[in-house]
């Protein structure tokens, strides 16, 4: 595989425009990345400009505090696959997970699994707020959960991926789920570090860069 294989090309900013989900969508094609990733209101618009491309559309959902009710989460989750979502990010309740409140974070991510059905579910756990207890739990839980992958973070957190999170995370899912690094991967050095240690997605907003050197 490429680097490129790799990447979901990212833009999450509040301030995002529609010239940049446009920007954002021409950039993955021409640079052959696996996906885009964006907020909800742009789904519809996305999927437009990805049609006929090879490029996947990831969409948040909960994002970025995952604080939202589960209800809410599912609806989010059911419109972003009916509007041409490939794939659904989804941030976990952080208050429940510390709060011990497991089942409903369980729960919540079944939920949202069964809601869009065969498409793919990353759950992101946020580990910047995480204990490693807390990590082992949430990974755990996702697997129970039925999700396809877990993701570090939202970008929007105290901090982003690193590479001993990674490990532990790989320790938990092993081969029951892939793994996404997200948040402050900027150059192609850090990228390929976590590509060595098995993830299968590096979401990030630097893909030009990172794909664009050697």
């Amino acid at each position: 595989m490429q680097i490129q294989d790799y990447i979901d090309h990212t833009i999450l900013k509040p301030t995002a425009t529609i010239s940049d989900i446009e920007k954002l969508c021409k950039e993955a094609i021409d640079h052959k990345f696996y996906a885009v990733c964006v907020n909800g209101c742009y789904t519809n618009l996305a999927k437009k400009k990805l049609e006929g491309s090879k490029v996947k559309l990831a969409v948040v959902i909960g994002f970025p505090l995952g604080a939202m009710s589960t209800a809410s989460k599912v609806f989010e989750a059911q419109d972003c696959i009916a509007n041409g979502a490939d794939e659904v990010d989804m941030v976990i309740n952080i208050g429940w997970m510390k709060s011990g409140k497991l089942n409903l974070v369980l729960r919540e991510i079944s939920n949202i699994k069964k809601a869009i059905g065969v498409k793919i579910l990353k759950v992101i756990i946020e580990t910047c707020y995480l204990t490693k207890e807390e990590k082992i739990k949430a990974c755990a839980l996702a697997l129970e959960g039925g999700a396809d992958f877990v993701k570090t973070s939202t970008g929007f957190g105290t901090g982003g991926a690193n590479l001993e999170d990674v490990k532990l995370m790989k320790e938990v899912v092993g081969g029951k789920a892939k793994i996404k690094a997200s948040g402050r991967i900027k150059d192609r050095a850090t990228a390929l570090k976590y590509i060595a240690l098995g993830v299968s997605r590096i979401g990030t907003s630097s893909g030009i860069a990172i794909a664009s050197t050697e």
